[in-house]
């Protein structure tokens, strides 16, 4: 295994850990600014790589998994210490009566405290009262005390992830940089088929709908032949998502416009990188109707792939690409490390705020594509 690929892989592994830490938040902040880290590393490594888009790819995803765990970690920091907070707030009175009895203490010898009035047996009796006393006391000041210092570590956390931060969005954005750059460089890609320009121009102005340009998009070429069907549905239930984010809308289900789409619709984070789930033969690549920029992958006959919303897309109409590959990018903007840690003391939102939209399509006919994917099949 090459460095870069052990360095992902360790990415990979922590993330786990790091969104199962959920009372943690101290650990779970760590364990990101690692995966950061190592995702630094991957791109230092991924200029000498022999395959540079592939170890690009794996290096923004390495990023996209450490930012996404620093969120998460992060928001977690922010809620502790403020349930902290709250708490020291509601014992303010207990604390001051604390501080005025340890003041006491240490203003008057412990000699005097023990001299009683009534003589030697009320002396013994004082000094039995306060050996009960003083562990009761000295538990109290221990609690306050441990929670001053997580109170300290937490907000030493939260200053230092504006740097963390400020170093990921760098970091991600020069590995975009390099990997479009990569992509546009790439000659080795084997191509399946030509499309005649004119004709897929026509087709396009001609169609009113997906199903219509998808079910005229099969007739366009003759190509060489595809992997047998039977090879794909083999990974029916293991495919990766084409980007990281959580399910917004299932197959079938009303926006809330009341419209309803046969695909999945996915909440990504902006600029999220997009790659195809399975090898495939890109079959259209470039906007269409009202789906943003789309990108058609055809990884077996008469089964389709329509990933749409892409605000970037990569490679060219006929080209053969290996599973994982990189097809695009969605849209926005990385917001500024001070912008989303004001987001995060506010406690607003996840971050994913663009929709990537994936049909499934098999002889002509969409089909709900959520069992085919690992994260979610029910």
């Amino acid at each position: 295994m090459t460095r870069i690929a052990a360095l992902f892989a360790v990415a990979l592994t922590c993330l786990p850990c790091v969104l199962a830490a959920q009372t943690d938040p101290v650990q779970t902040a760590r364990r990101a600014a690692v995966m950061l880290d190592q995702a630094g590393l991957a791109l230092q490594d991924a200029s000498g790589a022999r395959d540079r888009v592939a170890a690009l790819t794996q290096t923004v995803r390495a990023y996209e998994e450490g930012l996404t765990a620093l969120r998460e970690g992060l928001r977690r920091v922010i809620i502790r210490e403020q349930v902290l907070r709250a708490e020291l707030d509601a014992r303010r009175e207990e604390i001051s009566e604390l501080l005025a009895v340890l003041a006491t203490l240490q203003r008057d010898p412990e000699t005097l405290l023990l001299l009683h009035p009534s003589g030697p047996l009320g002396t013994a009796q004082s000094g039995m009262l306060l050996r009960e006393v003083t562990p009761a006391l000295q538990s109290r000041v221990n609690d306050l005390r441990a929670q001053l210092d997580e109170v300290t570590l937490l907000r030493a956390l939260q200053e230092s992830a504006e740097s963390q931060l400020a170093d990921g969005l760098d970091g991600i954005q020069t590995a975009r940089t390099a990997l479009s750059q990569a992509v546009s460089d790439r000659t080795d890609l084997p191509q399946r088929l030509s499309a005649d320009p004119a004709r897929l121009d026509a087709l396009l102005q001609s169609s009113e709908t997906l199903e219509g340009f998808a079910t005229g998009l099969l007739s366009l070429d003759d190509a060489a032949p595809l992997p047998p069907v039977s090879q794909f549905k083999a990974a029916r239930g293991n495919l990766p998502l084409p980007a990281q984010g959580t399910v917004l809308r299932r197959f079938g289900e009303a926006d809330a416009a009341g419209i309803k789409r046969q695909g999945l619709v996915l909440a990504t984070a902006p600029l999220a990188l997009v790659t195809t789930p399975s090898a495939a033969t890109i079959r259209y690549r470039g906007p269409l109707l009202d789906y943003g920029n789309v990108m058609i992958l055809e990884p077996a006959g008469d089964v389709l792939i329509v990933l749409g919303g892409l605000a970037q897309v990569y490679g060219e109409t006929g080209q053969v690409l290996p599973a994982g590959a990189p097809v695009g990018l969605m849209g926005g903007q990385d917001p500024a490390a001070s912008a989303f840690l004001r987001a995060g003391e506010k406690g607003s939102g996840n971050g994913r705020t663009e929709t990537l939209y994936i049909e499934l399509r098999q002889n002509g006919q969409p089909e709900d594509p959520a069992p085919w994917f690992a994260a979610t099949k029910e």
